[in-house]
């Protein structure tokens, strides 16, 4: 896993992170999916990812997603918090494929594997 950081426009103190992991909750109090970032990243788990609702809402709770952001400040007494990139197009993430099977299936799933062939 690589973050990589792109100051697009200085001067406007943009800040770009590639390759943010995202894990998918139900926010009770807004009454819909939401995305918070994961740990083992170079930044700050808990950190809200605002994202379209439609496409996170497609997956059970748990689900993790790949995407880029666009880091958000707001000023004193906010909390940061990240805008989604190219939002039409964001997925989840296949690096973590068998974490998200077992979120859709159950936990108590067990990845099948592929039987070999028999050589003749």
């Amino acid at each position: 896993m690589q973050l990589s950081l792109v100051d697009e426009v200085p001067e406007l103190n943009k800040i770009f992170f590639l390759d943010v992991f995202a894990e998918s909750y139900f926010d009770s109090s807004k009454k819909r999916m939401r995305l918070n970032t994961i740990n083992g990243q170079n930044i700050p788990c808990n950190l809200k990812v605002s994202c379209p609702t439609k496409l996170v809402s497609n997956y059970p709770e748990g689900t993790i997603f790949k995407l880029d952001a666009r880091l958000v400040r707001r000023g004193e007494g906010h909390h940061p918090y990240f805008i989604a990139v190219n939002r039409n197009n964001m997925q989840r993430a296949l690096e973590f494929f068998d974490y998200n099977l077992k979120v859709q299936n159950g936990f108590d799933y067990i990845m099948t594997k592929k039987k070999k062939k028999a050589s003749k």
